[in-house]
């Protein structure tokens, strides 16, 4: 009977994302400038070829942030103290993920992500690394405060943020994200954030556009899911990829253009597109360190100490839960 509840549950957690996505793409479809969160990108297509992204040469980031854990363990080690458990937002790196935890040594780890099979396989992959150390993996979506397992109730928590995701949203949607955190990890908390920082826009645009495709491929697996789970039947060869920098934003924008007039259907609505109109499906903000301070204040963050790389390409913000007020 507890087997039967279980698959149940499962079931009307899938239809409500399945709900979730629908909704969210015909209200997307239907602005005047086409829009699609950027956190449809990650079913398990997409979270493989991200992670193909960060191989790419022309892809600094993930490079630059390895680059800051490997360095700076000692000060990561002294700043954030003994006795933490570690909540990974984004079902962890495996460049990333093992360089925190060999240097911390946390006392137990919950990666969240909403790919469940990415998060399943990510957390075996983990579990045959550090047999010892318990992992209790929750399938959610971190943009809403998450409940943590009672197995870790009452325990000191350093959230792990890297990689630059806050920039995909907009102020507000970073805001909320940070308060969502804050939520999730309770007083006392810390978090680990990886923001990319402000450069030339030639580095950006080739780091989001490069050579081999695979950043093409990723924003076009989106159309293809659409397809696949909406019943979409958007013409693929008819989608490029185009990513744009934005000075007066600070951010890299990642579109897909209709090369022709198209007309298509999703969910059994239905859309049209001119030749050379877009579908916004990604922000990558870009920050200095006045800016990422302002954005993580707002979120309920107090920011302790930043940490950047030999190049200063990139940034991780060490930042500590602010305890909550009523201003004057």
């Amino acid at each position: 009977m507890a087997g039967d509840t279980d698959t149940a549950l499962v079931q009307a957690d899938e239809d409500e994302q399945h709900r979730r996505f629908r909704d969210d793409v015909l209200s997307g479809l239907a602005q005047e400038q086409k829009t699609i969160p950027a956190r449809y990108f990650y079913d398990l297509r997409g979270s493989e070829l991200f992670e193909e992204i960060t191989a790419a040469p022309e892809y600094y980031p993930t490079r630059s942030e390895i680059e800051i854990l490997k360095t700076q363990c000692d000060a990561f080690r002294r700043d954030i103290g003994p006795g933490r458990g570690v909540v990974d937002f984004g079902a962890g790196s495996t460049a990333k993920t093992p360089l925190l935890l060999d240097c911390i040594d946390p006392v137990f780890y919950v990666p969240i992500d909403i790919s469940g099979e990415f998060l399943r396989d990510s957390c075996e992959a983990l579990q045959r690394r550090y047999p010892d150390m318990p992992i209790f993996p929750i399938e959610a979506d971190f943009t809403r405060p998450v409940p943590m397992p009672s197995e870790v109730s009452g325990q000191e928590l350093l959230g792990f943020f890297p990689g630059s995701t806050i920039g995909n949203l907009e102020p507000a949607g970073a805001v909320d994200l940070l308060r969502a955190m804050r939520s999730t990890l309770g007083d006392n908390a810390l978090l680990l954030i990886g923001m990319d920082r402000i450069k030339d826009p030639d580095v950006l645009e080739a780091a989001y556009d490069d050579a081999g495709g695979v950043t093409a491929a990723f924003n076009r697996n989106l159309v293809t899911r659409m397809n696949r789970e909406l019943g979409a039947d958007i013409p693929e060869e008819a989608i490029r990829h185009r990513a744009i920098w934005n000075p007066d934003r600070a951010r890299i924008e990642m579109h897909l253009e209709a090369t022709r007039e198209i007309r298509f259907e999703v969910a059994g609505e239905r859309f049209t597109m001119r030749e050379g109109e877009t579908i916004h499906t990604e922000n990558s903000h870009k920050y200095d360190e006045r800016s990422a301070a302002t954005l993580l204040i707002a979120g309920g963050w107090d920011p302790v100490r930043h940490y950047t790389d030999s190049g200063n390409r990139f940034m991780v913000v060490l930042a500590q839960a602010a305890p909550e007020s009523v201003g004057p």
